[in-house]
């Protein structure tokens, strides 16, 4: 109960140091305007409190409340990197972050710590996609992530033919790895994701191994 409530004072105090610089930074503003802004004087930072319905889990103050595609729940968001011949887990993590976009370098590292090096390709749904992961491959590793949701890819690859050409001059991270995706090698590789990891979770799933039995994050 204390390191609940220790939390929930923490994120307060965060909330009330984020409003006096924000504060700070329209006074700045006013000055160098020489006049006032317009709208509603700012709300001072002793009067700012945290909204009336946050909650703090008093069993396992380490997880988090996150959205999932059935609704809220609380607890991690777990990671794992699957060999696609073989569906054995190579690298594997929980981390309470509620999206997946920043835990493609730390899985590439983890894999790398675990078994030595790093794959040779990596394949990652959409929730991966960023240009700084897309900047993450290497002679060692070819990263394969999509750019938008499977549903949507899949519909976008019944209506269009691979491209063919060079590629144009003008095409950023992006539009090449959009590209690559819909090449005739690209679909092939990325066709091993849905095969190989989501079946891995759904295993986990079935045999009821979704959820620990103990508290924290080790």
């Amino acid at each position: 109960m204390r390191e609940a409530k220790d939390r929930l004072d923490a994120e307060e105090q965060q909330l009330k140091e984020e409003q006096a610089e924000k504060i700070r930074q329209r006074e700045q503003e006013e000055e160098e305007m020489g006049r006032k802004k317009r709208g509603r004087k700012p709300t001072p930072p002793e009067e700012v409190e945290l909204p009336e319905d946050t909650k703090a889990n008093t069993t396992d103050p380490a997880s988090q409340t996150l959205k999932t595609s059935t609704g809220w729940k609380q607890g991690y968001n777990g990671q794992a990197m699957v060999d696609c011949d073989t569906q054995v887990i190579v690298a594997q993590d929980i981390t309470t972050d509620a999206n997946d976009v920043q835990q493609l370098k730390p899985m590439l590292e983890n894999c790398e710590e675990v078994n030595g090096k790093r794959p040779a390709k990596a394949l990652a749904d959409a929730g991966y996609w960023s240009k700084a992961n897309a900047q993450l491959a290497d002679e060692q590793t070819e990263l394969f992530i999509a750019t938008t949701k499977d549903w949507k890819r899949r519909k976008e690859l019944r209506e269009a033919d691979p491209p063919r050409g060079r590629i144009p001059k003008w095409y950023g991270l992006k539009e090449r790895m959009e590209r690559k995706l819909r090449t005739k090698r690209g679909r092939g590789i990325y066709r091993k994701r849905s095969q190989s990891v989501e079946a891995v979770f759904g295993q986990h799933v079935t045999r009821g191994c979704d959820r620990f039995l103990l508290r924290g994050e080790t």
